[in-house]
């Protein structure tokens, strides 16, 4: 079940790794700061989901698509310059692209998603800090039905092939995983063929588990994390990663707990910062909720709006863990 649709995500997926690391090899990561209109990282942006959605509407042609970017820049004043540059990006895999086909696949990504709907849902590059740094990002497309996350693939490529603590050298990995099918599989990317199953750690003491956060402290409240994992006397340092390759870090056993709580009142998270990760958690063993213990629900257009923060664990810790949210939950 879903074969046909996992083989074209996981050649999507590829593909757009392999343009992304292109474009991060030509620039300079000193004199890349920052996601601006001409940065190296939105000409990667545009070229990866691009590349992804040319692959899906050429084997699935109705199927709606729930992208991140959109082709608003490209009508703006500098618009003819990075579309050239994209352009460029992508002739060598793309022969013949042109600004319109450009424009059109870009466009194919406004899907509104919600119920009683097949759609894809793809982030190109999750983690641009990540991505500028020369460090981790994730590249993250799932296939959702009916509210139900079906697909999901995880595109990293800085990610460790062996582990974190090892010596290896080789990095990027791809994780996939379908509904039907409860397993996770791990491709080396520089060898897809290669597959082996890896699982999340299930019986892990409260003391012994490694949280992982984001590098950047915008993004979750850490020193409520901080607190939590002090709560439960966790005695290792955290591993601090960008994008969802904190998914891949839990799903693989890396880490064991993953928290991205709130930094600020009223923020609601998109759904394509989540749904490969926390479908691959989910499908490696672990358990995943909101902040509240519910259900991530993906069947509210393009945001998680019924949903509070994001709680992943390797499943034997879920429920420890949102006993202290509780208990560290600040005054009304």
């Amino acid at each position: 079940m879903f074969e046909r649709e996992r083989a074209t995500a996981v050649a999507a997926v590829l593909r757009a790794a392999q343009v992304c690391e292109q474009v991060r090899a030509g620039f300079s990561h000193d004199d890349a700061h920052e996601k601006d209109d001409r940065s190296p990282v939105t000409i990667a942006d545009f070229a990866a989901q691009a590349v992804i959605i040319d692959i899906i509407e050429s084997m699935f042609p109705q199927d709606e698509i729930v992208g991140e970017e959109d082709a608003a820049l490209l009508r703006g004043r500098d618009g003819a310059l990075v579309a050239d540059a994209v352009l460029r990006t992508l002739s060598p895999v793309l022969p013949g692209i042109h600004t319109d086909r450009l424009i059109h696949l870009l466009e194919r990504g406004g899907g509104t998603g919600g119920r009683g709907k097949r759609f894809w849902t793809l982030d190109p590059i999750d983690g641009t800090k990540g991505f500028i740094r020369g460090d981790q990002y994730a590249i993250a497309l799932a296939l959702i039905e009916d509210g139900e996350v079906v697909l999901g693939v995880l595109g990293c490529p800085a990610f460790p092939v062996v582990g974190f603590a090892s010596a290896e050298e080789e990095r990027g990995i791809l994780l996939d995983a379908v509904r039907g099918d409860e397993s996770v599989w791990m491709r080396p990317m520089s060898n897809p063929q290669d597959t082996r199953a890896v699982h999340a750690r299930m019986d892990v003491a409260p003391a012994d588990a490694v949280f992982c956060e984001s590098v950047e402290k915008a993004h979750t409240a850490q020193s409520r994390s901080s607190c939590i994992a002090e709560m439960l006397g966790v005695r290792a340092a955290p591993v601090r990663i960008d994008s969802q390759c904190k998914y891949a870090a839990v799903a693989r056993g890396d880490a064991d707990v993953y928290l991205r709580l709130p930094a600020k009142k009223g923020y609601v998270e998109k759904i394509w910062d989540h749904a490969a990760g926390a479908f691959i958690v989910q499908q490696a063993g672990g358990r995943v909720t909101d902040m509240d213990g519910r259900a991530l629900d993906f069947a509210q257009g393009r945001e998680l709006s019924l949903n509070r923060g994001i709680v992943a664990t390797g499943g034997g810790l879920q429920d420890i863990v949102l006993n202290a949210i509780v208990r560290t939950q600040p005054p009304a």
